[in-house]
């Protein structure tokens, strides 16, 4: 009974923070400074979320940080996301597999 009333609980919090939005604002909003700051907020969410779980996605951070560089350096070149990723992947395994046969 009380996994219910957990469950029950976090739908309305969830409802809540999508609704609240739509409730206090009605209008359009015409503020410049307001819009452009709207427009970054999920980059900046993401980015936040994102940036932390790859530097501790591997036992060190220096092999995060390489393959975290290799997929900046793939993606400024356009290459596909497969390209990016498997390439970061292999970049970080490599290091890291490094860094066990030297250290």
């Amino acid at each position: 009974m009380r996994l219910l009333g957990y469950i029950a609980v976090m739908a309305l919090v969830t409802y809540a923070i999508r609704a609240i939005p739509f409730v206090l604002f009605r209008k359009k909003i015409n503020s410049r400074f307001v819009q452009d700051f709207l427009y970054y907020v999920p980059y900046a969410v993401l980015s936040a979320m994102t940036i932390p779980a790859v530097l501790y996605a591997t036992d060190h951070i220096v092999s995060a940080a390489v393959g975290a560089a290799v997929a900046v350096v793939l993606a400024f070149f356009r290459r596909g996301l497969l390209t990016v990723a498997l390439s970061a992947c292999g970049a970080a395994l490599a290091v890291e597999l490094v860094m066990l046969y030297l250290l």
